[in-house]
């Protein structure tokens, strides 16, 4: 039957197929999940000219594979034992973006073949889906070379003094994440002392790991000077305060001295350290908190503790404590409450401290670094 370009309400004209595509847009691409896209596109369909829809993948490195989504009566019209009926009318569409082959759509109706029309609603969708995709593949490309890089740089703290026992984890917020700026270190300094080192630059995606690299690298290099750690804040707030480009972020410095047993503590806007022993629950250090890095202000200051045989250092990123809608002194007194078996090294705290607290299920990326004395017995007790 022809088509009345005049009648708005003939199911098979151009103002008919406009309305269908402006519902397209709304109801294709309403998430950056790509395989959520593929659904949309077979749901749409079917809820329009066809039966039954499938999109089929070649899958690979950039993508899933085989039949993502489908909707409608596939098992009658596309997948039955002995083929589909004589009266099954089929579309295949092409899906492909940007020089990039996605896979195939398949678009079927029973008894009655497509209409120019219909067919063109069919490829309009299609190319619809296809355009979000590259969106989503390029995103997840992104957040891949971002999450790629800070895994990198997180996991491959310095060595520290072998006087110190030390652990550490790195947990993205989701899969799917945007990656943060969170990282840890560690420097080896004179006379047995290492420098712990744990910080967070404000922002997610590639730019904040960009800078949580800059802040690193630049952090080895005046921890090297073996100055008091409020002063290697202060050089790290001058340097970064004179980049315009430059995030701020917040940083904790953790100066250890096994000889001495002792340990100097200095804050750029961090959440205050934690320690660990087997006597009860943990204990958050009273550290003064200066403010974050990149503000030039530089108004820092050092207090030296006491760091005893059977006490585990935690320090850690916001993620790790914080819950939307919580008052941050409960988030803290949580991550306080917590207790630690007799006997416990530094990695076992870790564990306790990340299952404690659920932070694979946290709402922003962890980083969480723990250090324990690792003393050696005296001569005459090592000669028996």
């Amino acid at each position: 039957m022809a088509s009345d370009p005049s009648d708005p309400s003939d199911p098979y004209g151009p103002r008919a197929r406009m309305s269908a595509m402006e519902e397209a847009v709304d109801r294709i691409g309403t998430s950056s999940d790509e395989v959520s896209v593929w659904r949309e596109l077979a749901e749409f369909l079917v809820d329009g000219p066809c039966d039954a829809v499938a999109v089929e993948l070649t899958g690979g490195r950039n993508g899933p594979g085989g039949r993502v989504a489908a909707a409608g009566d596939t098992a009658g019209l596309l997948d039955p034992p002995h083929g589909p009926p004589a009266s099954t009318h089929v579309v295949p569409v092409p899906l492909a973006g940007r020089g990039e082959v996605y896979g195939r759509l398949l678009a079927a109706r029973a008894d009655t073949a497509f209409g120019a029309d219909e067919a063109a609603t069919v490829r309009f969708a299609a190319r619809l889906a296809c355009v979000h995709v590259g969106h989503a593949r390029r995103l997840a490309a992104t957040e891949e070379i971002a999450l790629d890089l800070q895994r990198a740089l997180v996991a491959e703290p310095g060595r520290p003094h072998p006087n110190l026992e030390v652990a550490s984890r790195y947990l993205p917020m989701g899969s799917r994440a945007l990656v943060g700026g969170d990282w840890f270190e560690t420097v080896r300094l004179h006379f047995g002392r290492t420098l712990l080192v744990i910080g967070d630059v404000m922002g997610h995606g590639l730019e904040a790991a960009v800078d949580m690299n800059a802040y690193r690298s630049t952090l080895r290099d005046v921890a090297s000077t073996d100055l008091a750690p409020h002063r290697v804040l202060r050089q790290l707030d001058t340097l970064a305060a004179a980049e315009d480009d430059r995030r701020p972020a917040t940083c904790l410095l953790v100066r250890v001295d096994p000889a001495r047993r002792t340990a100097a503590y200095a804050s750029a806007g961090h959440l205050p350290p934690a320690a660990f022993t087997a006597n009860g629950p943990g204990t958050l250090l009273d550290v003064p908190v200066g403010p974050p890095l990149g503000t030039g202000i530089g108004d820092y200051e050092a207090v030296a503790l006491p760091f005893t045989a059977d006490q585990t250092i935690l320090l850690y990123t916001d993620g790790l404590v914080e819950r939307r809608g919580e008052d941050i002194d409960a988030s803290l007194a949580r991550l306080a409450a917590l207790r630690m078996p007799a006997g416990s090294r530094a990695p076992e705290v870790v564990d306790r401290v990340c299952t404690g607290l659920d932070a694979r299920h946290a709402e922003d990326d962890v980083a969480v670094l723990a250090a324990r004395l690792r003393l050696r017995p005296p001569p005459e007790a090592a000669a028996r």
